[in-house]
C-alpha cells in the first residue's frame, strides 16, 4: 500500500486553518480576477509544465509524505512519489486514455479512471486530472470539473479555489519579480482538501518549457 510506506517517512502534522479570504468587490475584484485569467493563459502557452517537491497525503484515518516529481505535458502526465526513509517509490503515467500505476505490491495496475484506479490501490483519493492545475494557481478544465469560485486575499492575490467538491488554498507564492509577460507568477505552498482527503504540496522548484515556436 502507497499510504503504508509514505507513513514510514513519517507523521503528517494537522495543516494549519486557512484565514478567511477578503471580500474584494468592484474593480478590485476585476482586476484579480483578470490576474488569474493571465495566469492561465500563460500555463497554457508552455509545451511542458512541471514541479518537484514535498507531498504531505491522507484520508482521515491514514497519511504519510514524501517526495514528489510531476510533469505534464498536454493530457499526458508522469508522477514519482517516493517516500525519504524507506527509499520506495511508485510512479504514475497516464494520459486521457487511461493510466498505470508501477511499485505497489502486486505488479502493475492499469484503468481508465486514473482517481477510481489510485483509490482502489492505495486507498488515497488524488485529483490528478486536476491538481497540475490548481498546484499552478489555475481553474481545471469546467468541462471535466465544473465551475470553479475564486476567492483572493485583501492584496487581490488568489488565496482559494473551490472546484469539483476540493477546497484549494494557496499559502505561499513566489516572489512578484519572478513574473514578467510569459513567466506566471506560481504558488509554492498548496493545501487540497475534500471531506476526509487531503493533499499538502510545497513545491522546490518549478520547471517550463515554452511551446515551439510556429514556422512563419
Amino acid at each position: 500500500m502507497l499510504v503504508a510506506a509514505l507513513t514510514l517517512a513519517g507523521c503528517v502534522s494537522q495543516p494549519q486553518r486557512a484565514p478567511a479570504p477578503a471580500a474584494l468587490t468592484g474593480a478590485a475584484l476585476a482586476a484579480a480576477t483578470a490576474r488569474v485569467e493571465m495566469r492561465e493563459a500563460q500555463v497554457r502557452a508552455v509545451d511542458r509544465l512541471g514541479f518537484s517537491g514535498r507531498v504531505a497525503l491522507s484520508n482521515g484515518r491514514e497519511g504519510g509524505n514524501g517526495r514528489i516529481e510531476w510533469s505534464q505535458a498536454g493530457d499526458g502526465y508522469r508522477v514519482v512519489l517516493s517516500a525519504p526513509v524507506t527509499r520506495q517509490s511508485w510512479s504514475l503515467t497516464g494520459d486521457a486514455a487511461g493510466a498505470r500505476i508501477e511499485g505497489l505490491d502486486g505488479g502493475p495496475r492499469e484503468g481508465h479512471d486514473v482517481e477510481l484506479l489510485l483509490l482502489e490501490a492505495t486507498g488515497l483519493r488524488i485529483p490528478v486530472g486536476a491538481m497540475v492545475a490548481w498546484a499552478a494557481g489555475t481553474r481545471a478544465d469546467i468541462g471535466a470539473v465544473g465551475p470553479a469560485r475564486l476567492h483572493f486575499d485583501a492584496g487581490g492575490t488568489l488565496a482559494r479555489i473551490e472546484q469539483g467538491g476540493w477546497t484549494i488554498d494557496y499559502q505561499g507564492w513566489q516572489p512578484p519579480d519572478v513574473a514578467d509577460a510569459a513567466t506566471p507568477r506560481l504558488p509554492l505552498r498548496i493545501n487540497a482538501q475534500h471531506g476526509d482527503a487531503r493533499v499538502r504540496l510545497i513545491v522546490d522548484q518549478w520547471t517550463l518549457d515554452p511551446a515551439p515556436a510556429q514556422g512563419g
